[in-house]
């Protein structure tokens, strides 16, 4: 994407995930009004408005009771939360296994720099994608080039015996190996620095969009609500837009506001989010199916499609196509909170 810092005002930047946890945290740790609660969870909700009830259990401690105004749950794709949420309202959330896993990898530099070829990947600007059939990889410098991070997709049969409750099983490198033997010689060079003990591999994971996202003072953001597939590089970038819709929504609600307000509030934030999430959510599986597709007539035309459209319109990998580039990068998430939300709250009863 050489010419995104020229269409939306900022260059195309990747990083480490550590540095922009670190990077929050530092910054939540300069508000005195900000208090963490490490290696804590949230049990079980006993009360959605007009306070919020609930129950939180430290990882070594007991569980003792918490009231709040507000609570707002980033609990993830397996959110107790949201699970206690569709309960009380008598349903319950579809997850569904998308049949396809992950391989996560960082190579150090020190491993890959003798190798020209190797060396000439992490000192590149590039992302590169290995596509083949029904598997690809996608890799990328991080953290100052000292780091080649590689993330992969492919069927999901190491977990087909068993489903591990984490969704993560540590794996053999040679299975791993034996998934991508086919591939490149370069490939087969970087999977083999991966060390024994080491691999570890991600069932894939997603849900049906939910009936809602907010229970009274209580609301879902992030993977909680909308689980993505990686493949548009969208979920961690899904969330901090929640985020920032959030804060932009709470701050309208007057201080002392009743819970109804609170509540008003956090729908107008669902109704904010939930069609630009769930059409992302959409196109991330959609590219997941193209990229995997097997011989035949249907991969002839993909590949047809990328050659005849590589530098503009839709190409079938959705995270470098620039329609979709445009949808993601031009979307002003605040702006459309502070244009709408006085239409939106006034449309609740």
């Amino acid at each position: 994407m050489p010419d995104v810092a020229e269409k939306y005002g900022y260059p195309h930047c990747t990083g480490h995930r550590s540095s922009l946890a670190g990077g929050l945290y530092n910054g939540c740790k300069r508000e005195s009004a900000i208090k963490f609660h490490f290696s804590t969870s949230v049990a079980s909700i006993e009360s959605y408005e007009p306070k919020v009830v609930f129950t939180a259990k430290p990882r070594n401690g007991d569980a003792y009771k918490v009231e709040a105004d507000l609570l707002l749950a980033a609990d993830g794709i397996k959110s107790v939360t949201r699970t206690e949420m569709l309960a009380k309202l008598g349903t319950e959330s579809e997850e569904e296994d998308t049949g396809q896993a992950a391989y996560r990898i960082m190579l150090n530099r020190c491993d890959m720099e003798n190798d020209p070829e190797l060396l000439e990947l992490i000192d590149c600007n590039t992302v590169v994608r290995w596509i083949g059939a029904r598997r690809h990889i996608i890799a990328y410098p991080v953290s100052d080039k000292t780091i080649y991070n590689l993330s992969t997709a492919q069927p999901d049969d190491n977990f087909a015996a068993a489903t591990n409750a984490t969704y993560t099983t540590k794996g053999a490198k040679a299975a791993m190996l034996k998934v991508f033997d086919d591939f490149c010689p370069l490939v087969q060079r970087m999977l083999d620095l991966v060390p024994d003990g080491e691999v570890c591999e991600w069932k894939l994971r997603t849900h049906k969009p939910l009936p809602t996202w907010t229970l009274g003072c209580v609301a879902l953001l992030g993977d909680a609500c909308h689980p993505t597939l990686p493949h548009l590089s969208q979920g961690a970038a899904m969330a901090i837009e929640d985020g920032a819709v959030l804060a932009e929504c709470m701050s309208r609600v007057p201080a002392g506001a009743d819970p109804a307000a609170i509540g008003k509030a956090l729908k107008v934030y669902e109704l904010l989010r939930r069609d630009h999430t769930y059409a992302l959510v959409d196109l991330a599986a959609f590219s997941g199916r193209t990229l995997h597709l097997g011989e035949g007539k249907a991969k002839e035309e993909r590949d047809r499609h990328f050659a005849d459209h590589r530098n503009k319109g839709s190409v079938p990998d959705k995270w470098a196509s620039p329609d979709v580039q445009k949808m993601i990068y031009s979307n002003d998430c605040v702006q459309q909170a502070t244009e709408n939300f006085d239409k939106l709250y006034a449309g609740l009863s």
